[in-house]
């Protein structure tokens, strides 16, 4: 089953989105749809991570790490890849 949404868009979106169904000859609404179903995937997966990482520290199976702590380990190994 599938519902029907009425969106608004700014003209410069709308255009951008004309132009790209048509350099891929499809229709606005496959475009629409897919983008939709890509972004809702994205912060669905996203939520869910976070349950479940809640879930876990709540039953004592995680530990928190500091935020500086998480930093310092990403800012080294950015580093470490010569990033």
């Amino acid at each position: 089953m599938s519902r029907t949404f009425s969106i608004r868009l700014d003209d410069d979106t709308a255009s951008k989105l004309d132009r790209l169904a048509l350099a891929l000859d499809r229709p606005q609404s496959w475009l629409i749809e897919r983008a939709i179903t890509e972004y809702v995937g994205a912060q669905w997966w996203q939520l869910e991570a976070v349950a479940d990482a809640l879930t876990a520290y709540r039953g004592g199976a995680e530990v928190l790490t500091p935020h500086d702590e998480v930093m310092d380990r990403v800012e080294a190994r950015l580093r470490t890849e010569g990033l």
